[in-house]
């Protein structure tokens, strides 16, 4: 029968081969959160976004983009060949730029940028987008053989052209927004350090402690 000593001991034993085993185990515990754990990568969807306006015009200008793009592609005859040629350049090369910033925004894959500044870029993109399905689609309005697809497109077009206008619009009022919060934060920073260096200036205290 074993005495106190004994059992002590053979706790003791006990708990360092359980020790030993854990840590030799390949299977260790996690402290990691499960909602980080979920997705692919840490990747999530905004809903938030997609169900806000700017998303759910993103969304319409890649559809229309897409449809536009489509309907010039079904187009086997053309002469003159310009315009046409000029509007599936326009349509594929704003369905690939807006779809990709559409991926960038919904799964915030652009807050691991910031160096770039995202409001300006989505700008840039919604008015050259603007102006130059204005351009296609005038173009091909006035250059087609009025076939069913040379109309669908040009319809198609300009209801791209519509959606990319009004997303313009909010993406100038953005990015002003943006811009005033920056240079305000920005300067109220300047207003901090300026402070501070007149406190350090005014208790030589600290001075002789930074010495």
């Amino acid at each position: 029968m074993r005495n106190g000593d004994d059992l002590e001991g053979f706790d003791g034993e006990a708990s360092s081969a359980s020790m030993i085993s854990a840590a030799s185990s390949p299977y260790q515990p996690t402290t990691e959160p499960v909602s980080q754990r979920r997705g692919l990568g840490g990747l999530r969807c905004d809903l938030d976004y997609l169900r806000g306006t700017l998303g759910r015009l993103k969304v319409a200008e890649v559809l229309l983009a897409l449809t536009a793009f489509i309907c010039i592609e079904t187009i086997m005859e053309c002469s003159p060949c310009e315009g046409l040629y000029f509007f599936e350049f326009v349509s594929c090369s704003a369905l690939v730029i807006t779809g990709a910033l559409l991926l960038l925004f919904s799964l915030n894959l652009h807050t691991r940028i910031p160096q770039i500044n995202w409001n300006l870029t989505d700008l840039v993109n919604t008015g050259l987008s603007t102006f130059f399905f204005f351009i296609a689609s005038v173009v091909l309005a006035a250059l087609n053989h009025k076939t069913g697809a040379e109309i669908a497109a040009v319809v198609f077009g300009f209801l791209a052209l519509a959606v990319y206008a009004v997303n313009t619009f909010l993406a100038v009022k953005k990015w002003r927004v943006s811009s005033r919060q920056q240079s305000s934060r920005q300067s109220s920073d300047y207003i901090r350090a300026r402070t501070e260096s007149r406190e350090v200036v005014h208790r030589p205290e600290i001075q002789r402690l930074d010495a």
